[in-house]
């Protein structure tokens, strides 16, 4: 699940960006920033943003 992708990059890399959607596991499993903007719409970057407060907290 793309949600649980984010979460372990974040928890891993102490953050998550959009140039991450361009890299593994990212584009090959879960479909790249273009599936990522499919799912969370104009929501995305706030969500990441609110992520990456809260796991590097």
């Amino acid at each position: 699940m793309l949600i649980n992708k984010i979460k372990e990059q974040i928890a891993q890399n102490a953050e998550m960006t959009f140039d991450d959607f361009e890299y593994t596991p990212f584009n090959q499993e879960e479909g790249g920033l273009l599936k990522a903007t499919q799912l969370f719409g104009k929501e995305l970057q706030p969500m990441i943003n609110e992520l990456n407060g809260y796991l590097i907290a």
